[in-house]
């Protein structure tokens, strides 16, 4: 079964061969260009197929030639050897045949904001947050601030940031949820475990061609920054709120000294909004039930619990519990988390294609 769905895509390839090897292709660059990019992106699937039709090949060889009297034993060692090497080889084309997703390898903007909880929510704001930044210098990508509303109890209410770097989407899509902490504030003075909770969004970055609004559809103000933020507070009108009106999103910007650059954040943060928003559209519309997926973005949903007194965090989505909470929080051992939900959400994709 596994062989016939291989057979399409080494036909193509040697289609595409024949096709790149034409004399006249080469005046025609763009098309050489889009042939040789699909050809490019089944490169890994053929090679693992070809792997995989020989082994068959070999395997049905031998096993023909296993009650030949001169080499029957040579055959039967060669199963012995042959069999145990088919099951690894199709479980990494079955994750070859997964259909990418467009926005794995796209930078993203990840919003952090408090809950309920109070004071506590928004510590953990700014401790989760962190967790991500050491996590992205594990992976080598890069972080901007693109937002902050800082709390007075020195958590930050909302934080919003860029990260940059190679397949950081792919990684970080499966944090979009609720994540709740258990644990005993700074202030408690009793002991108490306190419970509180903050949401995660994580949106693509996307480019300007690919969002179109119309500015009859834009609401902007400028105004006096407020909070944190130096000298240059309350002097200038400086920061700006854009407010789509057929969406209701709402977007405010006061990091920057400069109206002009808190304007183009928060026009790219919108953008990022309305991207994603489209995003749960579509996936609404491919799949009813939403809930077995995993990493939808889907903000009211309970993804993950925070134990301090217990060292334990679980994720709910796939019963996951790892008693590594603390070194998880310093972003080395975050893929523990991670990989998993990764590994489940692939089991799910090729359970529904029949893989």
């Amino acid at each position: 079964m596994l062989s016939a769905k291989l057979t399409p895509f080494i036909n193509r390839y040697n289609e595409l061969t024949e096709l790149l090897s034409s004399p006249d292709i080469g005046n025609d660059i763009k098309r050489m260009t889009d042939l040789s990019k699909e050809q490019a992106s089944i490169q890994a699937i053929v090679t693992k197929a070809t792997e995989y039709k020989k082994l068959l090949d070999d395997i049905e060889e031998n096993k023909s030639l296993a009650f030949d009297s001169e080499l029957g034993e040579l055959a039967k060692e060669e199963l012995r050897a042959l069999e145990p090497m088919i099951e690894p080889l199709e479980d990494e084309i079955k994750k070859l045949l997964i259909p990418s997703d467009p926005n794995d390898k796209r930078n993203i903007y990840i919003e952090l904001r408090a809950g309920t909880g109070g004071d506590e929510a928004a510590i953990f704001v700014g401790d989760l947050f962190n967790a991500y930044v050491r996590y992205a210098d594990v992976k080598g990508w890069k972080i901007e601030l693109m937002s902050t509303s800082p709390s007075d109890a020195g958590g930050f209410k909302e934080i919003i940031a860029l990260i940059k770097g190679e397949q950081v989407y792919s990684r970080l899509k499966y944090e979009a949820g609720t994540h709740r902490v258990q644990r005993v504030p700074a202030t408690e003075s009793q002991g108490r475990v306190h419970t509180s909770a903050i949401t995660v969004a994580v949106m693509p970055e996307v480019d300007d061609v690919e969002i179109n609004i119309n500015e009859s559809d834009l609401k902007i103000d400028v105004m006096r920054s407020s909070g944190c933020g130096g000298q240059s507070v309350n002097t200038t009108d400086s920061a700006v709120r854009i407010t789509h009106i057929p969406s209701g999103i709402v977007v405010n910007n006061q990091d920057e000294k400069s109206q002009h650059k808190n304007k183009d954040k928060a026009m790219k943060i919108l953008k990022a909004r309305l991207y994603e928003m489209q995003m749960q559209e579509a996936k609404e519309k491919e799949m009813n039930e939403r809930k077995e997926q995993v990493g939808t973005g889907d903000r009211s949903g309970r993804i993950r619990t925070y134990n301090y007194p217990q060292n334990r965090i679980s994720d709910h989505r796939i019963t996951l519990t790892l008693y590594r909470l603390e070194e998880i929080m310093q972003g080395g051992l975050m893929d523990d988390i991670i990989d998993p939900l990764i590994a489940d959400a692939q089991a799910q994709i090729m359970e529904r294609a029949g893989l």
